[in-house]
């Protein structure tokens, strides 16, 4: 059994969204030896956290998976990568961060340093795939992220009073006064909607968004940050699924909605589109677009046949993210 370390922000038990370092970790230990860091909120003591785990296993460990982001992550993955090199590990980044380009462009040297270096560079997207092969980089493995599907169960849902959901945490690069704006629009011109928000706050922008509702008067449900069976549960009395986005991999949250049937209205920017397909299995839209997404959703509302044939195409194609689908590739990278 191989020894793997993986590194990233494993922070759900401190408030934040739950991360593919607490869900990937625990389905590779179905065939691997896995420790992990870190769960520090301190950022410092994380990166110590992180380098620690690499130096007290650096004789036995196999493998370094390292979760690698466009924001103050790239630069754990920067320092960790080169510990990696320096006591001969190999070490995997997976690339989650929808705005690594700006990374690549920006940094060359210190992203030369992280990737050129790598036994693979693991891309949950095709759209990051890609990208990194505009740069040079080859040795690049596209492996999905992965969903255990018997635990979403599929409803067709009727639109009559317009129920949205919304999943991410309150970060501007997730853009949660979008679908306030957008669920204002519905309601003056006449529509009964709401809003479900589910998801941690990062910046204290949650208490922004909700004075912008108590002044417009919107019919808006903050949960704050819930496990997955409890969102799964509340889906259930929604009916559209909104991700708005400026910037995006291959958000889990989005596969989820496609597994239980929520028809998605998504902004089209960064792995979406290779991801949902308009008109097929989602609606796509430009972003900081509030009209385009208003009548993306009304037209889910309206055409239920179109709507009734997406939900099903999607939930076809998760079905293939299904974790029993893609073990055998990580088995592999991994052997």
């Amino acid at each position: 059994m191989k020894n793997v370390l993986y590194l990233g922000n494993a922070l759900s038990q401190k408030g934040r969204a739950l991360t593919s370092i607490e869900t990937l970790s625990v389905r590779l230990e179905e065939f691997c030896s896995v420790k992990i860091a870190s769960n520090k909120s301190n950022k410092v003591l994380r990166l110590l956290d992180m380098i620690w785990l690499v130096f007290s296993n650096r004789s036995k460990a196999d493998y370094i998976l390292i979760d690698t982001y466009s924001t103050i992550n790239f630069y754990y993955a920067f320092i960790v990568s080169q510990l990696c090199r320096l006591f001969k590990i190999k070490y995997i980044p997976i690339l989650h961060g929808g705005n690594l380009e700006k990374r690549l462009k920006n940094n060359p040297k210190l992203s030369s340093l992280i990737f050129k270096y790598a036994y693979k560079l693991v891309s949950p997207s095709i759209f990051l795939k890609k990208v990194f092969e505009r740069y040079g980089y080859t040795n690049i493995q596209h492996i999905p992220n992965s969903i255990e599907i018997e635990d979403f169960e599929f409803q067709n849902r009727n639109i009559q009073t317009i129920k949205l959901l919304w999943v991410r945490s309150f970060a501007s690069i997730y853009n949660p006064e979008l679908a306030i704006s957008v669920l204002e629009v519905l309601v003056q011109n006449g529509y009964e909607a709401e809003l479900t928000m589910i998801g941690p706050d990062i910046d204290g922008l949650m208490a922004k968004i909700k004075n912008q509702v108590e002044e417009k008067n919107l019919n808006v449900n903050f949960t704050g940050k819930l496990s997955r069976e409890a969102w799964r549960e509340l889906s259930r009395h929604c009916n559209v699924f909104i991700n708005t986005t400026n910037f995006d991999n291959m958000p889990v949250s989005v596969i989820e909605a496609m597994a239980l049937g929520l028809p998605v209205v998504s902004t089209n920017v960064g792995g979406l589109p290779y991801l949902v397909i308009d008109d097929v299995d989602g609606l796509l839209v430009p972003p900081e677009d509030i009209d385009a997404m208003f009548n993306a959703i009304v037209k889910l509302k309206i055409h239920k046949n179109l709507k009734d044939k997406m939900v099903i195409n999607a939930r076809n194609k998760v079905e293939l993210f299904d974790w029993k689908a893609i073990k055998p590739k990580w088995e592999m990278l991994l052997s």
